[in-house]
């Protein structure tokens, strides 16, 4: 088995809608993908009905969370998305993001930046806007030449001058929350560049916490930060998850150049409710 256990899609910041991401899951020969996109479940139902044969989906989501002034992401597998508590939460979260991405647009402007939010909000549709949104506005407006130019210190990097938090989790609070909901929690790409690494001993707390797995195998981790993450995970008992953390034509790694295999699968399974 090839599983895929982090893609994204239009209903996020992907820039496919999820029966393109599912075609496209199967046209890499995949088994399994796991629609995980930020902050919501808005494209299940259409990934669901767009399912080509032999391609089997593992519902997911990508939790917004904060850990000592830095963003921490979850993937949360299998949950009930009819989770009260959960639900409200991630609405919470994407109702925040709205907030904060206007904030941005101003700042930007301020800074001599002649993008509009009505150009962001055309780009995002009806998905939760996220800052790639704003990256290809800019890229529209003619201030930037790629998307990936605005994640810099001089626009909305972590550290930029246009740069606003959101309100977002605290990972114990929300590994409790996935798993009332009957799901499972895994650290999304816990070593991907220096706003999101977390230390070994910052991971050991999770895991004490409740944390079931750690994404090893990401896009962003180079050989040398997978054996240690494997390491890691073995020795706290965690799955160690893959995934590609693909959007589409913007960024991650093509879909289904990072996979789990069928025993990873099976335990993330094993471990649902």
């Amino acid at each position: 088995m090839r599983a895929d256990l982090h893609v994204h899609s239009n209903a996020s910041d992907g820039t496919d809608d999820p029966a393109t991401v599912m075609r496209n899951a199967a046209a890499a020969g995949l088994d399994a993908v796991a629609l995980t996109d930020h902050d919501t479940t808005a494209g299940h139902a259409a990934a669901r009905a767009a399912l080509p044969e032999g391609l089997t989906l593992i519902p997911g989501m990508e939790l917004s969370c904060h850990l000592n002034d830095r963003s921490v992401h979850l993937l949360a597998y299998l949950f009930d998305p009819g989770d009260a508590e959960l639900a409200g939460q991630t609405h919470r979260i994407r109702d925040d993001r709205v907030i904060r991405a206007k904030a941005m647009v101003t700042k930007l402007r301020e800074l001599g930046a002649d993008v509009t939010w009505e150009q962001v909000t055309a780009i995002a549709g009806s998905s939760v806007v996220g800052r790639p949104h704003i990256a290809r506005a800019m890229v529209a407006a003619g201030i930037i030449a790629d998307p990936s130019d605005a994640f810099t210190s001089e626009w909305i990097a972590d550290d930029g001058r246009a740069y606003v938090t959101k309100y977002a989790l605290d990972p114990v609070r929300a590994i409790a929350l996935i798993k009332a909901a009957g799901g499972v929690p895994v650290l999304a790409h816990p070593r991907a560049g220096r706003a999101w690494d977390l230390s070994d001993e910052e991971i050991a707390g999770l895991a004490a916490a409740g944390l079931a797995g750690v994404e090893v195998a990401h896009p962003d981790h180079d050989l040398a930060e997978r054996q240690a993450l494997l390491h890691l995970a073995t020795a706290l008992g965690l799955l160690a998850t893959a995934g590609s953390d693909n959007h589409g034509s913007f960024t991650g790694g093509p879909i289904g150049s990072e996979t789990a295999d069928a025993d990873t699968v099976a335990r993330l399974h094993a471990l649902a409710r």
